[in-house]
Order: C-alpha cells, then sequence, then structure tokens
C-alpha cells in the first residue's frame, strides 16, 4: 500500500484534536500533528494519550506560524507518497481516505482528492466543492447577487457550488478546502509547498490556483464523508480571523489576477476587500454591544 502522511495543524482545538487524530490514525500510515503554540493543552493532552504510539508524531512551534507555514513544516518532515491535510476540528468517516486515495490512484493527473465536508447536523458545508473565487465572483456573492443566478447563470455564479445537487460520483472541480485534501508527493515537488505569505485562510485557493495551471486535476469525491466542525479553533478571535481572511484575499488577488485588473481596477478591488472587512469589524462591534446591553 502506497504509505500515506497525515498532517495536522493544531492551535487550541481543544477536545476536537484528539477525536480527529482518532478518527484518521487507523486510515494512515502516519500522524503529524505540528502545534502552533496552543494555550489550551490540546497538544500536551494528546502527546500524553500518544505517547506509546509510534506512528503519531507531535511538533511544538514556539509561536504561531500560521496554517501554510505549518502544513509545510508536517510537510518535510512526511514519509508518505501521500500527504493528507486535515483541520483538527474534521472527523472522517471511516472509508474517506479509502475513497480519496482511489480516485487518485485512478488518473495520474490528478493531484488532489477533497471529499464531502459536512456541519455536525449533517447538511453539506461551503467549500467542499467550488469554483475560484475571482474578484467579480466575490463582488456577486458579497452583494448577494448570486440569487439571479438562475436567470444569469453566467454573469451570477455562485462560487461556492455546495447548493447544486450532490453528485454521484467524483467530479472536477476548480478547488477544494484546506481542511480536508489528500495530495500526491509527485505533484507537490512539482508546483511547491504552501505559499508562507498567507497567515490563514486563502492558501488553499492560491495552492488549488497553482496546481490546476500546471495542468494538475482536482477531484471532489462526494463519497468521502467529514464532519467538520467549522471554527472550533477560532470561535473566540473573530476579528482576529476576519483580518487575515481580507488580508489573504487582497494578496490572493494581486497574485493571480493583476493582469485582468490591472491599475485603477485592482485598486477598486482592494478597497472593496477592506470596505467589506470594515461593514464585518462594524456588525461584530454592535452585536457585541447588543448583547452586553441585554445582558444588564
Amino acid at each position: 500500500m502506497t504509505g500515506i502522511s497525515a498532517i495536522i495543524v493544531n492551535y487550541n482545538a481543544g477536545a476536537f484534536l484528539l477525536e480527529s487524530i482518532l478518527s484518521v490514525s487507523s486510515q494512515v500510515d502516519e500522524v503529524i500533528v505540528v502545534d502552533n503554540d496552543s494555550r489550551d493543552f490540546s497538544i500536551e493532552t494528546c502527546i500524553q494519550r500518544y505517547s506509546n504510539e509510534p506512528k503519531i508524531k507531535f511538533i511544538k512551534n514556539n509561536a504561531n506560524l500560521g496554517f501554510a507555514a505549518a502544513c509545510n513544516v508536517g510537510s518535510r518532515l512526511a514519509t508518505g507518497d501521500y500527504l493528507l491535510y486535515l483541520n483538527p476540528d474534521c472527523v472522517l468517516d471511516g472509508r474517506a481516505i479509502q475513497e480519496l486515495r482511489h480516485v487518485l490512484e485512478a488518473n495520474e493527473r490528478v493531484a488532489m482528492a477533497g471529499g464531502l465536508l459536512l456541519n455536525p447536523d449533517g447538511s453539506e458545508q461551503g467549500g467542499g466543492r467550488r469554483a475560484v473565487p475571482t474578484p467579480w465572483r466575490s463582488f456577486v456573492r458579497a452583494f448577494g447577487l448570486n440569487r439571479y443566478s438562475s436567470r444569469w447563470p453566467k454573469l451570477f455564479f455562485d462560487f461556492y457550488l455546495h447548493r447544486q445537487p450532490l453528485p454521484e460520483y467524483p467530479i472536477e472541480v476548480e478547488a477544494i478546502s484546506g481542511a480536508c485534501m489528500l495530495v500526491k508527493r509527485v505533484a507537490i515537488d512539482e508546483i511547491g509547498l504552501w505559499d508562507e505569505g498567507y497567515f490563514l485562510h486563502c492558501e488553499d485557493l492560491d495552492w488549488c490556483m497553482r496546481f490546476t495551471r500546471q495542468g494538475w486535476i482536482i477531484m471532489f469525491v462526494p463519497t468521502a464523508r467529514i464532519t467538520h466542525y467549522l471554527g472550533a479553533c477560532s470561535k473566540n478571535r473573530t476579528l482576529f480571523v476576519e483580518w487575515h481572511k481580507h488580508h489573504g484575499m487582497t494578496r490572493f488577488y494581486r497574485k493571480f489576477f493583476l493582469h485582468q485588473y490591472p491599475g485603477v481596477l485592482m485598486w477598486l478591488v482592494t478597497m472593496g476587500v477592506w470596505l467589506r472587512f470594515c461593514m464585518v469589524v462594524c456588525y461584530h462591534l454592535a452585536k457585541s454591544l447588543l448583547t452586553r446591553l441585554r445582558g444588564r
């Protein structure tokens, strides 16, 4: 069997980390947990639990390096021919890795495969299968214009595909989520590791763009089921996460779409991103203030 190395980047995932390791350890050949200086004792608990398990390795960073950089730390230590990147708040179905690996082995040009991300209530989560969020597509979604996609599908296309009927078989997509992706090492060797210029968010989109631009194929596998407890690692750092998300968006747009949106157009795109960030901040501050007022 081709060796599979699972890489889990942890940051204050609490009990979810232990559950994630339990779900993946029986399906892979090694598990590498890279901890980004967590303060909730999640990593200490797992180290104690798996102290006698040689296939599970732990790396403790002295600072929060960000998701991409931590993934690279694990990638350099991994020994498998396939690398599985898994969020610590993800729990895999018992056949998930087998389903993903089968798709990768069926076609030498398939570089990566992602599964069906599910909310805890069993509904499909956005992001597991998607198109690339170009500046125009992001504008459409941000202002709710995707509601007109049934009438003008090409103009108001929604890059999230989870509202479309779930396919019965694996399909090719433009992008999958970094929450769970199985990737061939030979493809990584050609394309390169994750871009560490991203701290949090958009680094998975960046990687997908780089793979597809070199002719590699990305697949969505609906039979590989993963329950994703979205936001478990960042629920108390909303504005911190939002800042890095919007910073990642501007880096992504400038890196891949500057030729389509030159000069003043890219300036307008950037201004739009940070205007949206300001609106998000105002929303959360107003929500926090209202909660305090109601608590009096």
